[in-house]
Order: C-alpha cells, then structure tokens, then sequence
C-alpha cells in the first residue's frame, strides 16, 4: 500500500523535512471509516477534513476531525466567534477548495487563507492520518507537524457520532 507518487503536498512535506508515510489506495472515494479499515488502524487516529462555511462572509473553515465522530458546530461557532455554520453541499466543499471531495486536504489549501481547526483528539497521539490531496492518498504523519504547517488550532469541535457512522465525509 506504500504510495510511490508524488503530488503537491508529498514534494511539501519533502521540503520541510517532515517525515511521513503515504498510503495508496483505490481511487474511489473512502470514508474515513473506510479508510481506517482498508489500513488496518484505530479509526480515532484517521481524520477527516470537512469544509464549513460561515454565514457571515469570509472564508469557511476546515474542521479536520476524527472518522468516528462529527461536527460539533455550537463547539466550532464559539471558538470561530461565528453565530452559525453549516455544511456546504458536496459540490461547494469542491468549488470553494478546488479539490475532489474525499481528497480534500488541510495541506493542499495551506495559502488559501483557510483558517484550519484540528479537534483536540489529535493531541492524544503521536501520528495522525489525513487525506493526501486526492482520492486514494492518505498520509500519516507527526500531529505537531501538521499543527505547525497549517498553523491549526486545537480544540474540541466534534463529537461521536450517535450511529457510529462518519456521515460528514
């Protein structure tokens, strides 16, 4: 499974020295969940990233957070000053980010002005695994470099999913 393309955010994470492992997989769109399976991981160690756009103008947010778990969106608003967010369809998170959904990545929008939300879950591992750019990639990498790169801030802004589902892929 270990991917030997390359794209934009494997030459990034190369240039900054950061190590990390990239994982190839069928080019179909995976869940989170989905994903975890297909590696063999703990799902909690598998994050999402899920577009959120703001009512008030400027630019939506991305809640990067565990497979298992969902949005907490009165959580994301106090700690965004926002009154309410909402889920773009999945044809907007496309068009505001420009990638593919199931391939959207915090790395691949790193100066696109996109104010990047990590839910503080992260903080219990060493390693986290996110989506790579495209469907089909997903790279695992050190929590404090991702934290570092995409200057992210932490905080609790999900919670588990009632269904144990990952709805908001």
């Amino acid at each position: 499974m270990f991917a030997l393309k390359t794209n934009n955010i494997t030459r990034l994470l190369d240039a900054r020295k950061v190590p990390y492992q990239a994982f190839e997989l069928s080019a179909e769109k995976h869940s989170a969940l989905e994903t975890a399976q297909i590696l063999g991981v703990d799902p909690r160690m598998v994050f999402k990233t899920i577009v959120v756009v703001r009512e008030k103008k400027g630019k939506p947010l991305l809640a990067v957070i565990p497979a298992p778990h969902i949005v907490d969106f009165k959580a994301l608003a106090a700690l965004v000053n926002e009154k309410k967010l909402r889920l773009p369809t999945q044809r907007e998170a496309e068009q505001l980010t420009g990638m593919q959904a199931g391939g959207i990545s915090p790395l691949g929008l790193l100066k696109k002005g996109f104010q990047v939300i990590l839910d503080e879950a992260a903080l219990s591992f060493a390693d986290i695994h996110i989506s790579g750019g495209e469907r089909g990639l997903n790279i695992r990498l050190p929590v404090q470099a991702l934290i570092a790169l995409t200057n992210a801030t932490c905080s609790k802004v999900s919670a588990l999913s009632i269904d144990g589902s990952d709805t908001q892929d």
